[in-house]
C-alpha cells in the first residue's frame, strides 16, 4: 500500500507565514501542517473501515445459493476451465465473468466465505491507490490520514449504503458481475497514473485495452459505463487536458474503446450469448421497442429517485470538502477550481446518466419491471460507484470555494465530520441485522448440508429440500413451490437424481 500524500510544510502565503519555514493558516484561517489534522483526519476513517471489518467478518456465515449451486459441481467436476466453457458456449459468452466465478467456486463452500473478505480488501486498496496517485498526479499535498478516508468512504458508501447489501456484497456471483467490475476499471487507472517514461506510456495503454476487454465479457453494463466515460474524456480533453498531455491521453481513451469494442464482439457473437437472447427473448431489436424503452426510461427515473434520496450518499459531498479545504499545492499555496470546472461538472452528470440509463435499457428485456426493484440493485452498482466519485469531486469543489469565500471554514470541517460518521450509522445497524439472519441461515444450511450428504452416501436418490431464503435470493421451489429452479443443481452438487419440496413433506 502506497504512503498517504504528505503535508506540505511552505507556506501559503509568505505574509501568513509567522516564522520563517513555517506553514501559517491561509486567508480562510486553515492551519497547515499541524499533526492533529493528520490525526482527525485519520480518526474519520475510522468508521467506515470498521463497516468494512465487520462486514468482512460477518462472511464467515455466507453460504450458496441461487446460481452458485449450479457453479459448484461444475467447478468441482470440470474445472475452471469447465466453466468457461459452459459460459461461452451454452450460458451468455461472459469467459471473463466465469474465470472469476471459478476462481471462488473452486474452493467451493470455502471459496463463499473468504470472498467478501478478499474483495473487501480489494475494493479499498484499489481506491486508496488511485487517490493518492491522483492527488500525486495533480500536484496536491494533503494530511496524512486523507487519502485513506476517501477511500474508506467512497468503499463504504459504494458497498452498506444499499437497499440490498447481502447482493451487493456477500453474494459472490452478483458482486463479480456487478460491483467489482467498476473497480477493477479505476485499477486501470493506476498504469496511467504512474506513466512517466515512454515505457510506462506503453506499459498503461497496453493495460486499457486489455482491461477494457477483460471487463467487456465480465459486465455488460459496466463495459458501457467505461466506454461512455471515455468518449467522454475524448470529448472535452481539448479544454481541460493539457497540450503536453492531451495526445496521450487521447490514444489512451480510444484504447479502452477499441478494447471494450474487442470485448463486446467476443461476448455478443458467443454461442451462449445467442442462447441467453433466445432463452429470454431479448433479442438486439427488442432493444429499440418503443414500449421497451420507455419502460426502461421510468425504471431509470425510478432508480434515480432512489439513489438521490438516500440521504446518506452525503457522505461523498463531505469527504470532498475535506479535500477542497486541506489540500495543498506543492510549493504550499491554495489550490483553485479547475478553469473549466462547470464543463467538467457537466459533462460527468451527462456521463452517469447517460450510462444508467443505457444499462437500465439493456438489462430491461430480461428483468423487466424488477430492474428497478431494490431487491435487484445489484444491477445499479455498475454505475453506483461512478456516481460516489462524481459526489466526492462535487464536495471537492465546494471546499475549495469555502476556502476562498469563507471567513472560517472550521464550522463546514465540523458539519463534514460529524456527517461523516452519522453516515455509517445506518449501514452499521443494517450489518448487524444482516449478521443475525446470515447465521440463522447458516446454521439451518450447515445442517441441511449434513442431512443431503449423509443421504447421498447412504444410496437415496431423492431428498426432500427446505428452502433457505435471504434477501430475496431465489431457492428451489419458490412462487409456491412451483419454480423448481436451482432445485438440478442442488441434486448435482450431492450427487442424486433430484430433490423435493421439504416444506410440503411435513
Amino acid at each position: 500500500m502506497p504512503d498517504d500524500v504528505p503535508v506540505t510544510a511552505a507556506p501559503a502565503d509568505p505574509q501568513d507565514a509567522t516564522t520563517p519555514g513555517r506553514a501559517g493558516p491561509d486567508r480562510a484561517g486553515n492551519p497547515s501542517g499541524r499533526p492533529w489534522t493528520a490525526l482527525w483526519v485519520t480518526a474519520l476513517a475510522l468508521p467506515p473501515l470498521a463497516l468494512l471489518a465487520a462486514a468482512s467478518w460477518f462472511g464467515r456465515w455466507v453460504r450458496p445459493g441461487a446460481d452458485d449451486w449450479c457453479f459448484l459441481p461444475r467447478v468441482r467436476d470440470d474445472g475452471i476451465s469447465g466453466l468457461v466453457g459452459k459460459f461461452y458456449f451454452d450460458d451468455n459468452g461472459r469467459v471473463a465473468n466465469a474465470l472469476l466465478v471459478g476462481a471462488y467456486a473452486k474452493f467451493q463452500v470455502a471459496g463463499h466465505q473468504w470472498f467478501p473478505v478478499i474483495s473487501g480488501v480489494l475494493v479499498l486498496a484499489v481506491l486508496w491507490t488511485v487517490a493518492v496517485l491522483a492527488l500525486r498526479r495533480a500536484g496536491l499535498r494533503t494530511p496524512r490520514g486523507l487519502p485513506l478516508l476517501l477511500a474508506a468512504m467512497a468503499t463504504a458508501l459504494f458497498l452498506f449504503v444499499t437497499p440490498n447489501t447481502y447482493k451487493t456484497f456477500y453474494w459472490p456471483a452478483a458482486s463479480v458481475s456487478h460491483t467489482l467490475p467498476p473497480v477493477l476499471a479505476c485499477a486501470a487507472l493506476i498504469p496511467l497514473l504512474l506513466a512517466r517514461t515512454h515505457r510506462g506510456r506503453v506499459l498503461a495503454l497496453a493495460v486499457a485495452v486489455l482491461a477494457a476487454a477483460f471487463l467487456a465479457t465480465l459486465s455488460e453494463e459496466t463495459a458501457i459505463v467505461v466506454a461512455m466515460v471515455l468518449l467522454a474524456v475524448l470529448l472535452v480533453s481539448r479544454r481541460v487536458v493539457p497540450a503536453a498531455e492531451r495526445g496521450f491521453v487521447r490514444l489512451w481513451c480510444a484504447g479502452g474503446i477499441a478494447g471494450t469494442a474487442a470485448g463486446a464482439l467476443v461476448l455478443i457473437t458467443s454461442p451462449g450469448s445467442t442462447t441467453r437472447r433466445d432463452r429470454f427473448g431479448a433479442e438486439t431489436t427488442s432493444l429499440l421497442d418503443p414500449d421497451s424503452l420507455a419502460a426502461s426510461l421510468r425504471a431509470f427515473a425510478e432508480i434515480t429517485v432512489t439513489v438521490v434520496t438516500t440521504w446518506q450518499y452525503v457522505g461523498g459531498v463531505a469527504v470532498g470538502v475535506l479535500l477542497g479545504l486541506l489540500c495543498r499545492r506543492a510549493d504550499g499555496t491554495t489550490p483553485r477550481p479547475p478553469a473549466h470546472w462547470p464543463l467538467l461538472t457537466a459533462a460527468a452528470v451527462v456521463t452517469l446518466l447517460v450510462a444508467g440509463c443505457l444499462c437500465t435499457v439493456i438489462a430491461y428485456p430480461v428483468f423487466n419491471d424488477r430492474v428497478s426493484d431494490p431487491s435487484a440493485n445489484r444491477l445499479w452498482n455498475d454505475y453506483l460507484l461512478l456516481y460516489v466519485l462524481l459526489l466526492v469531486g462535487v464536495g471537492a469543489l465546494l471546499g475549495l470555494a469555502l476556502r476562498r469565500y469563507a471567513r472560517s471554514t472550521a464550522p463546514a470541517k465540523v458539519v463534514c465530520a460529524a456527517l461523516c460518521v452519522l453516515v455509517c450509522v445506518g449501514p452499521a445497524i443494517a450489518l448487524t441485522n444482516l449478521d443475525t439472519a446470515l447465521r440463522a441461515r447458516a446454521e439451518k444450511w450447515d445442517a441441511q448440508d449434513r442431512r443431503l450428504r449423509e443421504g447421498a452416501a447412504a444410496g437415496e436418490r431423492v431428498l426432500p429440500y427446505e428452502r433457505l431464503v435471504i434477501s430475496q435470493m431465489l431457492e428451489p421451489f419458490s412462487k409456491g413451490g412451483e419454480q423448481y429452479w436451482p432445485g438440478g443443481c442442488v441434486a448435482d452438487l450431492y450427487d442424486i437424481d433430484r430433490v423435493t419440496d421439504g416444506a410440503r413433506g411435513r
